[in-house]
């Protein structure tokens, strides 16, 4: 809607991840450098951890395009999937052919031949577990069994998890206590400071296209992060709403009132005593170009599901 109107290529704050836009800064360039590093020392499981929306899934897709060994790598998005089935996915995700009714010793040994196979051939095979917080006790442990499968000298299966922060509670429990043990490298993935935001949302814009000057300047990325608390996924989003509401107000420049208009529209925080009541409905009347909702307390959120016919 507003891509010609600033000179976009492409929408440059999609909430699904974008590794062409990929952000290093925030650590987040270490991050995947060192889960480079951790995979090809081969050795334990490595665990990756962060708060809703700090960048997981990015990292978890990068990973694939910045490791430059021979890797199979095996995705499991469905963290919550039984023993049984979970090893019946990874089977699957390899390639094997297994029956439904197959009991997890079988399964096991077709995985155990299929990996040893794929040692000889020098290739690597990696596990990378989406939503791991989400993982039944029982699903963790058949993890840590799949991590027992090696050689005499090396690891046949390299283990990532990605979680949020409940997955350090889960492993603190004394029954998965063995597969904490397992756990060789741990990653950490921070909020984004109000530096980071600034350099962050810039980043995005002109990786997108954009040629003018900064549209986002220190001030609003302070704003930014109080509203998103530097998770990136509502910085996308608030960005992402504060583009629409100058566009529609004809503007090829971002104002403080966008940013709290698309905040409070996405319902991240109540208002501020500072932060007029005009500035709240301001998005919403600009998107509406002008017309005025006859419903004064109608929730932001319901007013732009109106506009777009949601």
């Amino acid at each position: 809607m507003y891509l010609r109107h600033f000179g976009f290529r492409r929408t440059p704050f999609k909430i699904t991840p974008d590794t062409k836009v990929f952000f290093k800064g925030c650590n987040r360039g270490v991050a995947l450098h060192a889960l480079c590093f951790a995979i090809a020392r081969g050795e334990g499981i490595i665990k990756v951890v962060g708060e809703v929306g700090t960048g997981k899934t990015m990292l978890c897709r990068m990973l694939p395009l910045s490791f430059k060994r021979p890797v199979d790598w095996v995705y499991l998005p469905h963290p919550s999937l039984s023993p049984e089935h979970t090893l019946h996915s990874i089977a699957h995700e390899l390639g094997l052919a297994t029956d439904e009714q197959e009991d997890k010793l079988s399964v096991m040994r077709k995985l155990h031949r299929a990996l040893l196979l794929k040692h000889a051939k020098g290739r690597h095979v990696v596990l990378l577990v989406e939503e791991a917080q989400g993982m039944p006790i029982e699903t963790l442990e058949e993890i840590r069994l799949l991590s027992n499968l090696e050689t005499e000298k090396n690891k046949l299966l390299q283990i990532v998890l990605f979680g949020q922060p409940e997955l350090d509670q889960k492993l603190a429990q004394s029954t998965i206590r063995q597969l904490k043990e397992r756990i060789t490298y741990s990653l950490h993935l921070d909020p984004l400071s109000t530096v980071d935001i600034q350099n962050y949302i810039n980043f995005r814009i002109r990786a997108s296209g954009y040629r003018g000057p900064h549209l986002f300047n220190h001030r609003m990325a302070k704003v930014v992060e109080r509203y998103s608390g530097g998770l990136i996924r509502r910085i996308n989003i608030i960005a992402d709403k504060a583009l629409l509401s100058a566009y529609v107000d004809n503007r090829h420049c971002i104002k403080l009132k966008d940013i709290h208009s698309a905040a409070q529209d996405s319902e991240y925080v109540q208002p501020k005593k500072w932060f007029h009541r005009f500035a709240a409905a301001s998005f919403a009347t600009a998107i509406l170009g002008g017309q005025l909702i006859a419903d004064s307390e109608a929730k932001p959120l319901m007013i732009v599901s109106k506009v777009f016919g949601l």
